[in-house]
């Protein structure tokens, strides 16, 4: 660890780009990167703005990784890096692509017109995870400006596709070898207010489409009709019910410490208010414990959909899988880096435990690298009125800064 008179060097000059960094993430939440698969235009556009602002800070390597999706869209990467002393990498991992606004009536400013209010930047991607990944950039800038040449090196890698699964993402620079097995992994992507959280574990994911088959027809003769919204709403229901019932166990290092099963989309029916729909396809988010078998949650939603769907034909589908990865060891030289540099940096005492998952450090884990997620944030991701803390913006980024050096 640095001496404190270095320690104060850093942080010093960290809180002087508070400024740009500002500047930064107002310009990140204003380029639209909503990921395609929520109907957006992807990352392109936005990494080409990262390229130059990453070049203008003045990281002397920068890469692009820009797979074409099966659709056509550039799902655009950027790997960057400032050399350091030793072998090893400190990497800080976070994404470009953010998920959709959502209900927009919901919203107080346009989500992609940002706007700072006190200590806080609105806008649609600026926690999730725009202001992780301008900290990430300016931490760079503070060991470059200070002419330091790290311990480790600092490695950024500005992903694409995060929110929806990963494929032109992290999977993609893991499967061109990006990473090294001893290198420290960062993905900055959760968290709480106080900082003090370290993850080291994530649920299984699973999302599940049900897609319910009946009979369109007027809604003045539902003789003639059968039902998909009504039945599947049944359908939903028990499925729910039995869902929570059979998975009901609690483990104390996740939180919530039990799995969750959220119906969360459902598709449109009918664009009228006097027809029967004929077809209901809903959605099913599930984060389970790793003790349990995603299989058997797949199996039990069959059976329960078997014994209640009577003469309407339901199809099941699993459209996203993840299933948990061991924990990153407590002790591992990430998690104890990065525990030291909290203390030092932010006089508290962090504890790790696990929980729902979602992020890249997931898919390091599932081929054996050791990651951890670590950021402060309110947890305002997907929500509307999403917003980032200047001030976390900036303490995060002393933390990347000191952990390098």
């Amino acid at each position: 660890m640095i001496e404190e008179g270095f320690l104060m060097d850093v942080v010093k000059k960290v809180e002087e780009l508070r400024d740009d960094m500002v500047e930064a993430l107002k310009r990140f939440v204003s380029i639209n990167s909503v990921n395609p698969a929520g109907g957006g235009p992807g990352e392109k556009e936005k990494a080409d703005w990262l390229e130059g602002l990453l070049k203008d800070v003045g990281y002397p390597v920068i890469e692009r990784y820009d797979p074409v999706d099966e659709n056509g869209f550039v799902r655009s990467n950027i790997v960057a890096r400032i050399p350091g002393k030793g072998k090893k990498t400190l990497w800080i991992v976070t994404h470009i692509d953010t998920v959709p606004e959502g209900d927009i009536t919901l919203w107080k400013h346009d989500p992609f017109d940002p706007v700072v209010e006190g200590d806080r930047i609105y806008g649609r991607g600026s926690e999730d995870n725009g202001g992780s990944m301008i900290a990430s950039i300016y931490a760079g800038k503070a060991i470059l400006d200070l002419g330091i040449e790290p311990k480790y090196t600092f490695g950024l890698a500005l992903v694409a596709d995060e929110e929806y699964g990963s494929r032109w993402g992290i999977d993609y620079l893991l499967d061109k070898g990006i990473f090294n097995g001893d290198d420290l992994i960062l993905i900055p992507d959760a968290g709480n207010s106080e900082g003090n959280l370290i993850e080291i574990a994530e649920k299984s994911i699973l999302w599940i489409e049900v897609e319910v088959l009946g009979r369109q027809a007027h809604a003045s003769t539902p003789q003639l009709a059968k039902n998909a919204l009504k039945k599947g709403a049944e359908l939903l229901l028990k499925i729910d019910q039995a869902l929570k019932e059979k998975f009901y166990k609690t483990d104390a290092i996740f939180e919530p410490s039990v799995s969750t099963f959220e119906p969360t989309k459902a598709e449109k029916t009918v664009d009228n208010v006097n027809t029967i729909p004929g077809r209901f396809v809903f959605y099913i988010d599930s984060r389970v414990l790793p003790e349990y078998n995603l299989d058997d949650v797949i199996e039990l939603v069959r059976e329960v959909v078997d014994r209640n769907k009577g003469d309407f034909e339901v199809n099941i589908r699993s459209v996203q899988r993840l299933d948990a990865s061991a924990p990153t060891p407590v002790d591992s030289e990430v998690v104890v880096v990065l525990r030291k540099t909290i203390e030092k940096v932010r006089g508290i005492k962090p504890k790790v435990m696990g929980i729902g998952g979602g992020t890249c450090a997931a898919h390091f884990r599932t081929r054996g690298y050791a990651a951890v997620v670590w950021s402060t944030i309110d947890e305002t991701a997907h929500q509307p009125n999403e917003y980032k803390r200047i001030s976390h913006m900036v303490e995060d980024a002393k933390v990347f800064a000191v952990m390098a050096v």
